[in-house]
């Protein structure tokens, strides 16, 4: 009878153990981690979009993903990032869709284009309209998921140190900039572009290795120590009228979250977008007068060049658009856009992202 009974409560046990090791709600939740990295060093501003899309992806996701964030060269060089995130040697990395323009020309229209988007353009687009969707079928072609993290300014333009105030004064030099269409246009106007990362451009204006350079927003250009070694600034920066950061993810990687976290990472993006979207405005006026106040020279282009530019990037846009159907498909979504866009933002001038008042009231 004892045995019997013993027996009894040993099943019981038995069976209570196991409904309590496989209920859901006692169960331990398992922590995914993920490793990610950017082409940003720290020295490169931009980075602060990686840093906001981390922060806001960790807190948002409450320990059940997350993310270390290493800095961009310290697990490989910046340029083998596109390569890694695609096999899935890391999850995720950030970066600048043209510089993968060499992989499909269509990437050369989601991070910029000449004469292209503005930074509230890629806004509405990405946001509101069928952009994101372009960056996903572009970036799942590679096994990648894809998440916009932040939009630059205009880009500043082009610092050198002898005066450009027309496009003939561009023929023969060396300029450093990146995009494979701003180098047509570059050949087009009888410049050479010549490629090189962003850690490399101040030792080589310093040393006349090249003769001119862009990269980015003016807190950007400023922390890279461009107002050192140059004099002249020619705006506006026709060649990268915005820039977009994003995310990589590796698809598998992306596919193997609950639809909650991929929420919270979808949320995540978008707030770090608002952050450094902001962030980059509010300081060009800083360092915009920083440049100003070191003596820098602006020079900005007439109508008439511009034009040029639009004519000459025209021409471009449609001999790739014959070679690559998803390039085409993305020109043709912009410029729908652009087109659909036109007479609202026609109504809204000079109100359309703010204006310059002809004068200010006295409030002192």
């Amino acid at each position: 009878m004892r045995k019997k009974v013993f027996l009894l409560l040993l099943a019981l046990v038995l069976a209570v153990s196991l409904i309590v090791g496989t209920s859901p709600a006692i169960a331990k939740k398992k922590v995914i981690r993920w490793k990610m990295t950017s082409t940003w060093p720290p020295s490169i501003d931009l980075i602060r979009a990686d840093y906001a899309f981390v922060e806001a992806a960790n807190q948002l996701c409450k320990g059940r993903l997350k993310i270390k964030f290493f800095t961009g060269g310290t697990l490989m060089p910046s340029y083998e990032v596109f390569d890694a995130v695609s096999r899935g040697t890391i999850q995720a990395s950030g970066d600048w869709a043209n510089y993968w323009a060499g992989k499909n020309a269509v990437f050369d229209t989601l991070g910029s284009y000449p004469m292209g988007m503005t930074p509230m353009d890629y806004f509405v687009w990405i946001f509101g309209g069928e952009g994101h969707d372009i960056y996903e079928e572009a970036y799942g072609k590679f096994g990648m998921m894809y998440l916009v993290t932040g939009i630059t300014p205009m880009e500043c333009g082009i610092r050198s140190n002898k005066p450009i105030k027309s496009l003939e004064d561009l023929k023969g030099m060396k300029i450093r900039m990146s995009g494979k269409t701003q180098g047509k246009l570059l050949k087009d106007l009888g410049a050479a572009q010549i490629a090189m990362s962003g850690q490399e451009i101040y030792q080589a204006l310093q040393k006349g290795v090249i003769d001119a350079a862009e990269f980015c927003s003016p807190s950007c250009d400023w922390g890279m120590g461009f107002g050192e070694v140059t004099k002249y600034w020619a705006v506006p920066g026709w060649h990268q009228p915005a820039s977009v950061m994003g995310v990589m993810i590796n698809k598998k990687a992306w596919d193997s979250l609950g639809e909650d976290l991929q929420k919270n990472l979808r949320l995540a993006a978008k707030a770090a977008c608002v952050k450094f979207m902001a962030g980059q405005y509010y300081d060009t006026i800083e360092y915009t007068q920083k440049f100003i106040d070191k003596g820098i020279q602006i020079n900005r282009y007439d109508d008439a060049v511009l034009d040029r530019i639009l004519k000459l990037t025209n021409k471009h846009t449609e001999e790739t658009a014959k070679n690559n159907p998803l390039f085409k498909k993305s020109m043709k979504s912009q410029m729908k856009f652009k087109k659909d866009f036109s007479k609202w933002r026609a109504m809204e001038a000079p109100f359309s992202f703010g204006f310059n008042p002809k004068e200010y009231p006295n409030l002192d």
